[in-house]
């Protein structure tokens, strides 16, 4: 993996003449530095470079499981909790309070109103990348994108998307990506890893690189400066995706799980004129986001998104592996399971929410979480009463705490308490014995606990389930410095205490966890000496959801959305840790890639460039 390293800068952040002198010389270097500097190349390239340096694994802590200790040694996670002094040293972090207390920023702002710095809080229709490593896009190339082709473009989405064909189209759709995961199996691929940064665009994964960088080194193309855009240990290949749904909406019974009615008012599309060929070429206007009367193409949410990539079909926002008539449809998860394959799901957010729900369940709607959640761990639910599902292999993810009196959007069987994993459910799953189970627990460190927890399932052929989280039902956001001290945003301040940040692992941990148990030999395999038996990990196929970014973007907090693309970056390095550790790339297939974007517009590149060069905080360039 290349490994980008820059300076650590240790100047003070001071609003006085004497720091606007010193951004003004750091400028006048970086820009002299990188004069001449090459852009990356144009989208559908595909990459043959075999380069197998990879970044040091980070160092294993010790166990300990008392929080105070944990206080005392300044071993708190992977950062910090949030302290003024740092937010004076943050250089990035005061651009973000004072854009969001001031309503105005010249380097920045979110939605369609230049003049206003949030302004749109919502998804948008703007293509998202797809990475590839092991596989390279050439079943997509050759036959051309079905937005070349009305005969494929009107069988996907079921009607003649308006102002949608595009014979010059370069771009395809997020149903190929279910498409090359079966593809992967029928090429012999034995191990299928689906990242999903949930709600990242090729602008916030240019505006993470920037701080990275602490440049701005290019303006079109892949990119560089993040790991998934600078691995060549493997063939690798990137591509954009439409992520436009079938529908906007439905009406629905969560009960009798029907469809009733669908929207046929709002429907999906993707016009290259009005949002761009390519992210690059987008020029500012309304209709990303739905906003443009004349052309209202449906934004998509990540029911839609998740289903399109796990099913391969287009339907309405909302849907869980449902048709827009209400049909049930597979998702390759089960599909695979049937075939041998381990199953497993990984989310910084609540366990059942849409994406990671959608590895496996189905449900006419999302917000259905407990019925979700019981899909997911095989228990009887509203759309599988009398033959539940057999339960996925791995399923680690948050909404640990989260309780509710009343069932808001979900069914009649709601129970009060838990409202993504209920304390019953759980319980039936002690009882049952077939799950090692690892929840939040105060004074334990929650990397220790999920690692202890993993290699349990692993050695006695079990399964593992995993909840933890903090207040709102996800893990902590990282910040852009690599701290844990979110600033002002859409939504206010979240603050975390020294406990959430030590009895919480990380997206990393429990991709780790999950890989550790599916990649672990079945014990039919281990017992029967009368077979011949395949060394290696057994075959699996693992969701790894990054959901922090869509959270912070929604919350129009650039810091934070920074930060979660790290965070799903060092999951993404833990992947390929593993890959490498087993000699497994000629059976593995990683996909990256985002189930929708946001609507930011970044003005001024070198203000979060100097940002990150100023800042005494940054963690991410040491």
């Amino acid at each position: 993996m290349s490994h980008v390293s820059s300076s650590h800068f240790l100047s003070v952040w001071r609003c006085d003449l004497r720091a606007m002198l010193a951004i003004l010389v750091i400028q006048c270097l970086i820009a002299s530095t990188n004069a001449g500097t090459t852009h990356a190349q144009d989208a559908g390239t595909k990459i043959l470079v075999a380069d197998t340096t990879t970044a040091p694994a980070p160092p294993t802590s010790e166990a300990k499981t008392d929080t105070a200790l944990l206080e005392q040694t300044g071993e708190i996670a992977a950062g910090e909790a949030s302290t003024d002094s740092q937010s004076s040293n943050d250089p990035l972090r005061e651009m973000q309070t004072s854009a969001m207390e001031n309503q105005s920023a010249a380097w920045g702002h979110w939605g369609d109103q230049a003049n206003k710095y949030s302004a749109w809080k919502e998804h948008s229709n703007r293509l998202v990348p797809l990475y590839t490593f092991g596989m390279t896009l050439d079943s997509l190339r050759e036959p051309g994108s079905l937005y070349a082709d009305d005969a494929r473009l009107e069988e996907r989405y079921g009607y003649m998307p308006q102002s949608t064909s595009n014979p010059n189209a370069l771009y395809h759709d997020q149903t190929d990506v279910y498409q090359l995961q079966q593809l992967a199996v029928a090429q012999g691929k034995k191990h299928i890893i689906l990242m999903i940064f949930d709600g990242m665009d090729w602008q916030t994964t240019r505006n993470a690189a920037i701080y990275r960088n602490q440049a701005d080194l290019y303006d079109s193309g892949r990119g560089r400066g993040l790991a998934f855009q600078d691995y060549r240990g493997t063939v690798t290949d990137y591509t954009f995706i439409v992520s436009s749904p079938g529908l906007g909406g439905a009406e629905f019974d969560v009960d009798s799980q029907l469809v009733v009615s669908s929207n046929q008012d709002s429907m999906g599309g993707f016009d290259p004129k009005l949002a761009g060929p390519l992210p690059w070429h987008e020029r500012m206007s309304s209709y990303p986001i739905g906003g443009d009367r004349a052309l209202p193409h449906s934004v998509t949410d990540s029911a839609a998104s998740a289903a399109s990539m796990m099913s391969g079909i287009k339907t309405y926002n909302g849907s869980i592996n449902c048709k827009v008539d209400g049909t049930q449809a597979e998702p390759i998860g089960r599909c695979l399971q049937e075939q041998g394959f381990a199953i497993g799901a990984v989310s910084s957010v609540p366990v059942s929410h849409a994406t990671p729900a959608s590895t496996y369940a189905n449900n006419v709607s999302r917000k259905d979480y407990q019925d979700l959640s019981r899909d997911l761990v095989g228990l009887p639910s509203s759309a599988h009463r009398k033959n539940p599902l057999p339960g996925a292999d791995v399923v680690i993810g948050s909404g640990w705490g989260e309780m509710a009196d009343k069932p808001k959007l979900q069914g009649n069987n709601f129970l009060p308490g838990n409202e993504y994993l209920h304390e019953s459910d759980l319980k039936k799953l002690e009882e049952r014995g077939d799950y090692v189970i690892a929840k939040r627990t105060s004074g334990v460190r929650g990397s220790e606990l999920l690692r202890e927890a993993a290699h349990t399932a692993a050695q006695s052929h079990k399964r593992l389930l995993g909840f933890f989280g903090s207040k709102g039902g996800h893990l902590p956001f990282a910040t852009a410095d690599g701290n844990y001290n979110p600033t002002m945003d859409a939504y206010g301040i979240e603050n975390y205490s020294q406990a959430d940040l030590a009895e919480n692992p990380t997206l990393a941990d429990m991709t780790d966890a999950a890989l550790q148990v599916l990649s672990a030999p079945q014990q039919n395999q281990t017992a029967n000496a009368n077979k011949e038996l395949d060394a290696g990990p057994r075959p699996f196929w693992l969701l790894v959801e990054c959901g922090d970014v869509d959270w912070a973007n929604h919350a129009n907090n650039l810091d934070s959305s920074i930060g979660a693309v790290y965070s799903g970056e060092d999951a993404f390095k833990t992947v390929v840790r593993w890959v490498e550790s087993n000699d497994a790339w000629e059976d593995t297939v990683v996909f990256v890639t985002s189930d929708h974007g946001h609507y930011f517009h970044l003005d001024d590149p070198q203000a979060i460039a100097d940002a990150a060069a100023l800042s005494s905080t940054n963690k991410v360039s040491e």
